[in-house]
């Protein structure tokens, strides 16, 4: 199958359909034993310091790996893409953009995939077929979430890994299939961790923290119960069909559609304090302010921007944020006693 580059989570249905293979380019990017690398080819070739080191590392990707078909996704997730779409016509690049609707409607996401559909010379029907191929893979990766927040078998990590790859599958969602039915039932022998243990939700873009975040909150006895967006790539809500499971993706749209997601989610999670990743130089960063104002727990924000590790300051608020909820904890505990 010939490889098509996606800036983020895409209808991959109609890709697959038309015989592509998807190929998320961040993923590729955050993976890639040097992601410093990457970003350091698109500062060569001018993309100044004050950009995203998504967007950057994304353009290094696409140089670096020889990826020479990108389906850019220009409403509904960064605006820098549009910018970086125009940089890749140049250097020679097949660029196909895509746009979700501003709002989510199936109406208007059914005459999206049509667009998208025509355009790469597949048809919805094929694209169809395809979901129903694709609805195991998907099912595990949400009972691999199940796993996490309901029986504490699957770490915060495995639980990031296997979601946000459900936006490419890791370019083969048969051995996708494959790997994560191993890894589930590896997870069924295991001991669940410790009842005791803060429960975090991580709402946010991806962070380029990678594994050494998730290891480091269970070091302090913390641990990620909830990825809001890495969960969302794996269509929690599938509908009907594909138009009402790419209008009932919530990361597209408003924010206030996000918050609905967030909150009934943190309430069934029985999550006790949730920290928000934001990119730096990133539009969506603002929306720290809405988040602080609508939920009602405990909020940590943490920017990251080109380190790919955790720095003595940000292990040192990620501490004193731990420490904070666990008094917060034994208070309320005592209160409850002393009720009694």
């Amino acid at each position: 199958m010939n490889k098509i580059g996606i800036t983020s989570t895409v209808p991959i249905e109609i890709l697959l359909a038309d015989g592509y293979q998807p190929v998320d380019l961040n993923n590729v990017f955050i993976t890639d034993p040097g992601p410093e690398r990457l970003v350091n080819i698109a500062e060569r070739a001018g993309f100044p310091l004050n950009c995203c080191s998504w967007i950057k590392g994304i353009y290094g990707v696409c140089m670096d790996y020889g990826i020479d078909t990108i389906l850019c996704v220009t409403t509904g997730d960064c605006s820098n893409t549009i910018m970086l779409m125009e940089v890749l016509k140049l250097k020679g690049l097949k660029v196909i953009p895509f746009a979700y609707p501003d709002q989510p409607s199936p109406q208007r996401m059914q005459y999206t995939l049509e667009t998208l559909a025509e355009t790469l010379g597949t048809t919805l029907e094929a694209a169809n077929r395809v979901r129903n191929e694709l609805k195991p893979s998907r099912h595990l990766a949400l009972k691999l979430d199940q796993l996490t927040w309901k029986d504490g078998l699957v770490s915060g990590f495995e639980n990031h890994l296997w979601l946000v790859s459900t936006s490419d599958f890791n370019q083969d969602y048969h051995e996708y299939y494959r790997q994560l039915q191993e890894l589930l039932t590896a997870c069924q022998r295991r001991q669940p961790y410790p009842s005791d243990c803060l429960r975090l939700a991580y709402i946010g873009v991806p962070s380029v923290y990678g594994q050494d975040f998730y290891r480091y909150l269970e070091s302090n006895r913390a641990r990620v119960v909830f990825n809001e967006i890495q969960r969302q790539f794996a269509m929690p809500k599938p509908g009907n069909s594909l138009a009402e499971q790419y209008s009932n993706y919530t990361y597209p749209y408003s924010i206030y559609h996000r918050l609905k997601d967030i909150a009934t989610e943190l309430k069934r999670r029985q999550v006790d304090g949730v920290i928000h990743y934001v990119q730096a130089f990133c539009h969506r960063g603002i929306g720290d302010i809405i988040f602080r104002d609508a939920l009602k727990l405990p909020i940590l924000t943490l920017e990251g921007n080109d380190d790919f590790f955790l720095t003595h300051h940000i292990k040192t608020r990620i501490e004193a944020f731990l420490d904070m909820l666990e008094r917060s904890r034994r208070s309320l505990k005592y209160s409850q006693q002393a009720l009694v």
